[in-house]
């Protein structure tokens, strides 16, 4: 019998409502200006109990093998940096894309993070988990912290903020984006002029990566002209899902339902708050 709290751990979704590459350091990593907001499209994951010094994953996407996981990273991470021998099995129930921008695996190494820091009884503070998931991704952090934010540096530096909680549209084409070819890319706009929260609420920002992205991925680029005749239609990340805002979850099922069926589609509700820290709440109370 799995314990109580193992079970159905919530590991939502992302968009990028922005992406500006405002500079490059000298290690190569893009300094970015971006704003996250959470959509209610989560992955779900299982923990129980393996003998001591045994972090696997049981079940999860057959597209990405078992030991490359970012859940068994994040894992075996936590228990590295901290001295635990605890072992674990890890089952992770996919609905958020693979490969398309809307963060799923950074999701996931985070909700790893914060449910195994309960189960374990590691204590460790918010900060110091996010510090961890840095060095799984940059996005990681987002998702520990559980809250929309308004990220600088190389994603890190984090500013909460209550971003409209609307409906959107999101479509995966059938390409599969290489994040790091579209950052490598000559063509790249890597100067854009830095702005501010304010300045994106009041000015919508942009994806610098779209550019480049339609033009390596037609499908991509035909997808966002697709959604354009019907709202202004956005690339999440370096894509491939490609998103649009609208005035109410009616409004975005007409649309999905003129939708090519080639592609997949979703409606789903902005959040700010991830549902993430709700479940942990609710596992602390039971404590």
């Amino acid at each position: 019998m799995r314990q109580p709290g193992s079970v159905g751990w919530p590991s939502p979704a992302k968009l990028n409502l922005c992406l500006h590459v405002v500079g490059r350091r000298a290690d190569g990593y893009h300094l970015l200006q971006t704003a996250f907001q959470f959509i209610d499209l989560t992955d779900e994951i299982d923990f129980s109990d393996r003998p001591d010094g045994v972090i696997e994953r049981v079940d999860g996407p057959a597209e990405i093998p078992a030991e490359h996981d970012l859940t068994v990273r994040a894992a075996r991470l936590l228990a590295q940096r901290t001295g635990c021998a605890r072992g674990v099995a890890i089952t992770v129930r996919k609905r958020i894309p693979i490969q398309g921008g809307l963060g799923g695996g950074s999701s996931n190494a985070a909700t790893v993070l914060v449910a195994l820091n309960e189960r374990w009884g590691l204590h460790l503070p918010e900060d110091e988990l996010a510090q961890i998931g840095l060095a799984l991704g940059a996005d990681v952090p987002v998702f520990v912290r559980g809250r929309a934010a308004w990220a600088e540096g190389i994603g890190e530096q984090l500013t909460p903020v209550e971003f409209p909680e609307g409906a959107y549209l999101v479509i995966r084409p059938d390409a599969v984006v290489s994040t790091a070819e579209v950052f490598q890319a000559a063509e790249l706009t890597r100067n854009s002029p830095l702005t501010t929260i304010r300045g994106f609420l009041e000015g919508g920002g942009h994806n610098d990566c779209t550019p480049v992205v339609r033009k390596r991925y037609p499908q991509v680029a035909e997808a966002l002209d697709w959604l354009q005749d019907f709202a202004d239609a956005r690339l999440t990340g370096t894509g491939s899902c490609v998103f649009a805002s609208f005035p109410d979850e009616a409004a975005a099922q007409r649309v999905l339902a003129r939708m090519p069926g080639r592609w997949r589609g979703f409606v789903v509700r902005g959040i700010n708050r991830s549902p993430l820290l709700d479940r942990l709440r609710d596992e602390k109370a039971r404590t």
